[in-house]
């Protein structure tokens, strides 16, 4: 069933987030077709709201402070297929169609360096 813009704001605000000292939650963005991790981002609960309407991802971008659809001018948009809230409620997973490339650096994934152990 689709929802209005008023029912996904309720939605979100019934999810019980714990959001941090900001009124944001991190969301991890995963591609739901082979799991790789694509990016880090912040929602609150508008960002949510809109993301759950539309169907596609809008984040709180913590250095503008504004919402920012994700491919909104670069056209790399994040088509939502799943989210998942973790056991604390402080944590999301969105997974996603990931259109394009994910990082603002032109690639893929932003999680690119890797550390050894």
């Amino acid at each position: 069933k689709l929802m209005n813009l008023n029912e996904a704001r309720e939605k979100a605000n019934n999810m019980d987030l714990k959001l941090d000292q900001n009124g944001l939650v991190p969301a991890i963005v995963q591609d739901f077709s082979d799991n790789q991790i694509l990016m880090l981002a912040y929602m609150n609960i508008d960002s949510l709201a809109i993301s759950l309407y539309e169907k596609r991802t809008c984040f709180w971008s913590r250095s503008r402070q504004e919402l920012w659809r994700k491919g909104e001018t670069s056209g790399h948009r994040q088509n939502i297929k799943q989210i998942k809230v973790d056991c604390d409620r402080d944590a999301l997973i969105i997974q996603v169609e990931q259109t394009g490339v994910a990082c603002h650096n032109g690639i893929r994934s932003c999680f690119i360096d890797e550390i050894s152990v």
